[in-house]
């Protein structure tokens, strides 16, 4: 964004931004212009798993029974997805899927605080194909359990005949039908990327938009300031929404997992 807003003062690029702005270049500059399998965005993912992964084990390679920051931290995370997501959620069985819980939220927490810390300032979330990937994952563990469960009989009958009169069946199983084997994963797909698309986009309107007054017209300067103080404002908001959309993310998974471990319908 610090790039943009430099590359627009001296009126490189065009003005007001456009989804264009979420196609980045090669990163490889032996890849050509037409290579998009290394960019900034992947190479994101790859910092984030990354992280991730060294934090962990930096954190638990020698626990101490009064922890340290760091195994602190990491404790912290693990309880709160486990007491307050899985076991909330599913009950006791959903212990076996804390592990998993947590390394999805903090996966994408982190990935989604890309997008407000400086000179980074884009999600990997803010494309389709990423959040995609995380309600496929979701997905194929939910109908995975609820087979292993239940049997794949089983399961889909639970899914799909609620309990009604038989006249109303043919009317109710194709809606059972639609929303929880269709919708689930493009809704769960759509809600992530949407609103880090969305605050992408905002955070760039205010940021470049002060940019833009500034040059038009000097008298526009004290509106140029109001439009960067509302950018900051929303940087602030954007955290919140990263942590929020993670935590909403992950319950909805964890829903999932509990209708494919019911008895019933």
């Amino acid at each position: 964004m610090f790039g943009q807003a430099l590359a627009l003062a001296e009126s490189e690029i065009p003005f007001p931004p456009s989804v264009e702005d979420f196609y980045l270049p090669s990163i490889l500059p032996w890849a050509g212009e037409n290579s998009y399998w290394v960019t900034k965005i992947t190479v994101l993912v790859w910092v984030a798993v990354g992280v991730l992964i060294v934090l962990f084990m930096m954190s638990y390679r020698n626990p101490q029974l009064v922890p340290t920051k760091r195994q602190w931290i990491a404790e912290s995370l693990y309880g709160f997805v486990r007491n307050n997501i899985a076991v909330e959620m599913i009950g006791h069985r959903g212990v076996a899927f804390a592990p998993y819980f947590t390394t999805l939220f903090s996966f994408i927490v982190l990935t989604n605080l890309f997008g407000i810390i400086p000179f980074i300032q884009i999600s990997p979330n803010s494309h389709i194909a990423f959040t995609a990937l995380l309600a496929v994952v979701s997905y194929v563990m939910f109908i995975y359990v609820g087979i292993r469960h239940h049997g794949a009989g089983k399961f889909f009958k639970n899914a799909l005949i609620p309990p009604a009169p038989s006249f109303m069946l043919p009317l109710l199983i194709p809606i059972e039908l639609f929303s929880t084997f269709i919708a689930r994963p493009f809704t769960l797909a759509l809600r992530l990327f949407a609103n880090l698309f969305a605050g992408h986009i905002i955070l760039l309107v205010f940021t470049l938009g002060g940019f833009v007054l500034l040059n038009a017209n000097a008298l526009l300067a004290p509106v140029s300031l109001i439009s960067w103080l509302m950018a900051i404002a929303l940087t602030f908001l954007e955290a919140l929404i990263a942590v929020l959309q993670a935590y909403i993310f992950v319950v909805l998974t964890a829903s999932y997992v509990q209708g494919a471990l019911a008895d019933e319908h």
